[in-house]
């Protein structure tokens, strides 16, 4: 039987993750959350990484009991049931479209500081063209997803050093007056969008060399490496421009190196940030699209979801879908909205998978873990149960309109398990169809 080669060492397995981690989430998001939290931005980045962490380690254990199978979908069902496997996996569906819609607004942001074009039809306009090249088919290497990581990195790292000079210039306890330091935990809930991804490391187990050791350690540390990062940044870019100048901007880290080194250094960020986040988009649009096939295919969406271009060869009613239900988000406009209904409807996704790390410790209890989260109560997960906390605690940040999104996402969810759930309804079986023709995003 010809089984994956376990082939990554922690370190690569770390950069792997640093590289999913880190994309166009901080280019975007770094004013909203300044207008939240004023200079202490950074500490939003580690209350988001926290949770994300603790989240993490509850992936790590439930991919050691399930490694075949591996992702939320299966997880659920084991330790709930098929319905709110259905409502897991319509949530994880639901993820892409909006994310991609919020990164489009980001990369349109950053148009327009080049162009002055209206962002929304810029966005809009994004959108339509990658949507084109993914139907006219799309081949990814290695090494361009790797180009695309280092090209992002090198451009928070040019921020970093242009912010040096300036550090010590502001106080980076000040919060903005009107919201005190429930601002800082708002703005947590908003930047645990440029953390999303790591949880893909997790379903890497069968490739990685003592993976035990491996994968919770590696998830821990490719976390605390892009919040290092994320924190310099953060202190970098109030110390050249201050929080309220930052909050206002559409093209954050391209004005602060214009503030640091003049236009020049706007145009070379502007680049950057226009290449981080079309590229985000693509990879959003390329996984979304591949999901909906792979769950047309398990009969969890109609049959017709799943159809391919008979010369294109690509999912092109699923790419249609995806971008006409992305458009719908793109038209809120407001970047720091559509990104919160992302993280509500991700972070609800998290908050069951902690608890259903809580559940199987009870129901399964001789399934073999050959990795368990540290410090537990008998058999009781105490890391898992603060995961579960801590997401129930950022999603409470949100504002009502997006609360009320969230639980009409989950009753949609609910309805739809009616239809498409039956008895022969099997997760695992689903999941291999999805991961079979899923694409990684970063």
């Amino acid at each position: 039987m010809v089984t994956l080669k376990r082939a990554l060492s922690f370190w690569e397995l770390t950069l792997v993750g640093v590289g999913i981690i880190l994309g166009a989430g901080i280019y975007v998001l770094i004013g909203e959350a300044a207008g939240l939290s004023g200079n202490m931005v950074w500490l939003s980045f580690i209350v988001a990484a926290v949770v994300a962490s603790l989240t993490g380690l509850s992936y790590a254990e439930l991919a050691s009991l399930f490694p075949k199978a591996g992702a939320e979908f299966v997880f659920t069902e084991k330790a709930f049931n098929k319905r709110l496997a259905f409502i897991i996996g319509w949530l994880l569906l639901v993820t892409p479209i909006i994310s991609a819609a919020a990164v489009s607004l980001g990369f349109a942001g950053y148009f327009s500081a080049f162009f002055n074009t209206p962002i929304i039809l810029t966005a809009i306009g994004a959108l339509i063209f990658l949507s084109f090249i993914l139907f006219y088919g799309i081949k990814e290497s290695a090494w361009f997803a790797i180009i695309c990581a280092i090209i992002e990195i090198i451009g928070l790292i040019i921020i970093i050093f242009l912010g040096i000079p300036y550090f010590g210039s502001v106080d980076y306890f000040e919060l903005p007056p009107e919201l005190g330091f429930a601002g800082v935990l708002a703005a947590g809930a908003l930047v645990f969008f440029a953390y999303i991804g790591f949880e893909d490391m997790a379903n890497m187990a069968e490739e990685v060399k003592n993976p035990t050791h491996s994968v919770p350690n590696a998830i821990v540390m490719s976390i605390i490496i892009s919040t290092v990062l994320y924190i310099l940044v953060g202190i970098a870019s109030v110390s050249v421009m201050g929080w309220e100048a930052l909050s206002q901007s559409s093209a954050p880290l391209a004005e602060v190196a214009s503030v640091s080194l003049g236009n020049n250094a706007f145009m070379l960020l502007g680049a950057i940030a226009l290449f981080a986040t079309a590229n985000t988009v693509l990879l959003i649009l390329l996984a979304g699209s591949r999901m909906m096939y792979g769950m047309a295919r398990g009969n969890v969406l109609p049959k017709i979801v799943g159809k391919l271009h008979s010369v294109r060869q690509t999912p092109w009613v699923a790419i249609i879908l995806l971008l006409l239900a992305s458009i719908i988000f793109v038209t809120i406009g407001n970047i720091g909205t559509v990104a919160n209904m992302t993280n509500v409807t991700i972070l609800s996704t998290f908050f069951v998978i902690n608890i259903s790390a809580i559940v199987l410790r009870y129901k399964n209890i001789k399934l073999k873990r050959k990795f368990k989260t540290p410090i537990n109560i008998g058999k009781f997960p105490v890391l898992s149960f603060l995961g579960a906390i801590s997401c129930f605690v950022l999603i409470l940040q949100m504002e009502g309109s997006i609360l009320l999104f969230g639980a009409g996402v989950v009753i949609l969810g609910y309805i739809l398990s009616y239809l498409f759930v039956k008895k022969d309804f099997k997760a695992e079986k689903i999941q291999k169809v999805i991961s079979k023709h899923k694409s990684k995003k970063r």
